[in-house]
């Protein structure tokens, strides 16, 4: 049989012959480079619950600051983005959004990292809870929303460090409507970054996140120290909530209401797993150190958070957070020009559009690791989706999309963002809730349970108010799901067989045979009238007799949804039969890969033997697809041909 790395290594390598032009030779150096890194990997060491420990790992707080710059980056818009969505009520829903953090996604993800160490987080445990079709299919809905969390927070990311570069006083006025311009710059020289070639670099993350950190500590010690010098604005902000609202009841239900459209603060959680792999020891110290990154990172943001919304809505004039003011988008650097100059202000700025820039780039690299680990696995992508670059053109160019049609404004891509991590942090509580019931930990189930209902409340809440993002999350949903399916569809036919091996009885029946004729056999009863029957019938319909030395092949399929296996093949004597039975997602996959197989052992040329199918063709063809069966021979014959084109070395298939 053919191995798929022969395969890949040849469609990567092509040919360029004496006679092929300048253009082909250059579209096969394009090819290879694109290409460049691919590699199937093998099933029997890759999954989605394996073991990919990398080359380099650190201490868990070196980690925390790549998590990090996705997580503290946020600090960039997220007061801005809280003063619009709350006004004078800002600090008191980022109160409500910081207990939900420490009450409710800290300890799910503390769950979280616990049950799926490998960095996969809650996609993993859920496709693990729920095998099968229904597992796979709740894996490509969820994948939708990744993909509207992450690609949103490359462009947010962008559009809010253009908003850091234009409102620096430095920059040239005539640059002020460029916003959409220089946000696709950055976008492109990120993904010319990923296009040359990238690898997490935490010791820029260490230095990006120690910069941007403390100069935010200067900024806010400032700001308490201009605060606590006119009492009088916190006095001017106790008046404004009692006028707005009429009791402190109103004043919390309204805060609660609001509170999902700041979920934006809750950003950094699916990334601080998915970095887990990073943290240096063993499995144990992974986890605890993972516990420790995740529960740092949410009371250093916490601080951040309460303190921001505080100070930003008290020193801020309201109309500044508006579109054009010079507060949008970045209140606290609003606050460094303010009170410490304009250089400290530029110095301020330079950090936060790096931690954006780098933010995007985090992001980008959690795509690149979610899309080979499930899509091609699945069947529903093709082969080139496990290779970087090609994937880094597709995210570009659907960030360059997702730009234009927000127009790289901050404020109006906070629903789709906020959509994307709510959706990914309820599936997070979902898993860990029907975890601990499936185990019998009732007492833990419960309290994620409830968890899991608030989450859901603040994500139905967040796409009634700004369904913009549900929109992009089911654009995102529909692309995958189609794309997926076809994808599935058009490689049906291809081996999907990643190793065969034969155990000792097994193999003995193949040495011993004289000529291969396997005899294939659904298996029912498995009882001595339905081998006798099956041998008349062989007899009957291909005059083979018993003493011929026939094998009886029977495939069943445990999982149809599975789309690469490894086969064994395990040799049985039943009423005086000899039997080869073998497990695969599906049947004439599985019979045209052991053919070759035994071909390639013994040099002889294997043959199988079929009766003829009955029903309908369509429905033949959708159950193949679904269950693994449908109308064997012509497919076994089709996976056949293209597998091997030469006919003469063919194993041959025989219908009767």
């Amino acid at each position: 049989m053919p191995s798929p790395d022969s395969a890949a290594n040849t469609a990567e390598t092509g040919s360029a012959g004496s006679g092929a032009s300048p253009d082909s030779g250059t579209r096969a150096g394009l090819g290879r480079w694109l290409l460049s890194g691919l590699q199937r990997p093998d099933h029997r060491s890759t999954g989605p619950h394996a073991e990919e420990v990398p080359h380099a790992q650190h201490s868990w707080w070196q980690v925390m600051c790549l998590t990090g710059v996705d997580y503290f980056s946020t600090l960039g818009y997220q007061p801005g983005i809280a003063a619009l969505a709350a006004g004078t009520l800002s600090p008191i829903a980022t109160l409500l959004l910081v207990a939900l953090t420490l009450f409710g996604a800290l300890p799910v993800y503390r769950a979280v990292a616990r049950e799926s160490p490998n960095g996969l987080g809650s996609l993993a445990m859920l496709e693990s809870l729920m095998p099968g079709w229904r597992g796979k299919l709740l894996v490509l809905f969820l994948l939708g929303f990744v993909a509207t969390a992450f690609i949103v927070t490359i462009t947010l990311s962008a559009a809010d460090a253009t908003a850091h570069v234009l409102h620096n006083p430095f920059v040239p006025e005539f640059l002020s409507g460029w916003q959409v311009p220089v946000t696709l710059v950055l976008i492109a020289a990120l993904g010319g970054v990923f296009l040359v070639g990238f690898s997490e670099a935490i010791s820029i993350a260490v230095v990006l996140v120690a910069v941007y950190l403390s100069l935010n500590v200067v900024v806010l010690v400032v700001a308490v120290q201009h605060v606590i010098a006119n009492p009088s604005l916190i006095a001017d902000w106790q008046n404004a909530l009692t006028t707005e609202h009429s009791s402190p009841i109103a004043l919390i239900a309204v805060s609660l209401y609001v509170m999902p459209k700041l979920a934006l603060g809750l950003s950094g959680f699916e990334t601080g797993v998915a970095v887990m792999p990073l943290v240096r020891g063993s499995l144990t110290e992974r986890i605890g150190g993972a516990k420790k990154l995740l529960t740092t990172a949410a009371l250093i943001m916490s601080v951040f958070l309460i303190a921001s919304s505080f100070l930003t809505t008290v020193l801020i004039p309201a109309q500044e957070f508006q579109e054009g003011g010079k507060a949008n988008g970045r209140a606290l650097a609003y606050l460094a020009h303010a009170y410490l100059g304009d250089w400290f202000g530029t110095a301020y700025d330079i950090s936060t559009i790096g931690i954006l820039w780098f933010a995007g780039a985090s992001a980008l690299a959690g795509l690149l690791n979610i899309v080979p680990r499930y899509l091609p696995r699945y069947g529903m992508a093709p082969d080139w989706s496990r290779a970087t670059r090609p994937m880094v053109l597709v995210f570009t160019a659907i960030s360059f999309a997702i730009t234009f049609f927000f127009g790289a404004d901050v404020e109006s891509q906070g629903g789709a963002y906020a959509t994307g991590v709510l959706a990914l942090i309820l599936s997070a509580a979902v898993a860990v809730t029907l975890s601990a019931w499936k185990n019998g930990r009732t007492r833990t189930a419960i309290p994620f349970g409830i968890v899991a209902l608030i989450f859901a409340y603040a994500l139905v809440a967040n796409m009634i108010e700004r369904p913009d993002g549900l929109v992009i999350a089911f654009f995102f949903i529909l692309a995958i799901v189609v794309t997926s399916l076809i994808s599935r569809a058009t490689r049906s036919t291809e081996l999907r067989v990643t190793r065969i091996t034969l155990d000792d009885q097994a193999r003995r029946y193949v040495n011993e045979a004289a000529e291969i004729h396997l005899i294939a056999n659904e298996p029912h009863a498995r009882d001595c009238k339905e081998y006798v029957d099956k041998a008349r019938e062989a007899w009957e319909l291909h005059r083979l007799r018993s003493n011929e030395g026939l094998l009886f092949l029977e495939v069943t399929v445990p999982d149809a949804s599975e789309f690469e296996s490894e086969l064994r093949v395990i040799g049985e004597e039943r009423h005086g039969f000899r039997i080869l039975r073998v497990e695969s997602p599906t049947i004439a996959n599985a019979i045209a890969a052991i053919l070759l197989h035994l071909r390639d052992l013994t040099g002889k040329t294997p043959n199988v033997y079929f009766h003829w199918a009955e029903g309908n063709p369509i429905g033949a063809l959708l159950r193949y697809l679904v269950f693994g069966g449908g109308d064997v021979p012509p497919l076994t014959r089709e996976v056949l041909r293209q597998a091997e084109p030469d006919a003469e070395r063919r194993p041959l298939v025989h219908v009767g």
